[in-house]
């Protein structure tokens, strides 16, 4: 259990090269009903008053982060980027610990979920801080899921009970995921999310229902689905109660 009104510093991971995006601008960049989609999953997070701070982790060749947001939220703090997600992610928990002492929760969502509906948002928010091992965004798998062979045939039916799909954003205590994802790193594990640094500490973070539209742009054909849910999103969206 938690304090009525605990710090809460959001970290935004934007170091990676978007190889998959196949495109000379980095999908976080990329312009997507009328700003980068940085943009609107920064907005996203400045419009929750419980989240007392954002900083962003950023490649060292970044060359639009100041002209695209720094020059419009100057309150956004940047912090240096790692050779890996999980590095990176380490890079920025650890500037938040030296800039915002005061920050006990740290919310880590990805730059490329422009999508995430605020009643999402604050439906972690509510039930995350209620857990002593924080909580992920996350919905259930509904598809039938099938195992490969590695040769492109079918070796099984996967039974899909009990399976989640993770989102972002991921709360968590900032000291236990600093001391989680550090300890990851050092005995030479990569996580690819925060939940898994925790569980692989011993953590059963809970899961609490997101939404379909919260999702991660990873290939062109994403954008054309964010720019119709954006265009929308004052309508009633995804998420559920």
């Amino acid at each position: 259990m938690t304090t009525d009104n605990p710090a809460i510093h959001a970290l935004l991971p934007a170091a990676g090269k978007g190889q998959r995006f196949g495109d000379a601008l980095l999908k976080q960049y990329a312009p997507v009903a009328g700003q980068p989609v940085l943009l609107h999953a920064i907005d996203i997070l400045r419009s929750e008053p419980r989240i007392t701070g954002i900083t962003v982790v950023l490649s060292e060749d970044d060359e639009s982060f100041q002209e695209t947001v720094g020059n419009r939220y100057p309150e956004v703090r940047t912090a240096p980027g790692g050779s890996t997600r999980a590095r990176s992610v380490l890079n920025g928990l650890e500037a938040i610990r030296q800039h915002d002492p005061g920050a006990q929760w740290v919310l880590v969502h990805d730059a490329a979920r422009p999508c995430l509906p605020r009643d999402c948002l604050r439906r972690l928010l509510r039930q995350g801080l209620e857990q002593p091992d924080g909580a992920i965004l996350a919905i259930p798998v509904r598809d039938t899921l099938k195992l490969s062979d590695g040769d492109g045939r079918i070796a099984d039916t996967v039974s899909r009970e009990e399976l989640w799909l993770a989102q972002t954003p991921q709360l968590f205590p900032l000291d236990r995921l600093i001391s989680a994802m550090a300890d990851a790193l050092e005995a030479g594990h990569s996580p690819t999310d925060e939940a898994a640094a925790m569980e692989r500490a011993g953590a059963r973070p809970a899961l609490v229902m997101g939404s379909p539209a919260n999702v991660k742009i990873t290939h062109p054909d994403d954008i054309d689905f964010v720019e119709l849910w954006l265009s929308n999103r004052d309508r009633p969206a995804g998420g559920f109660e």
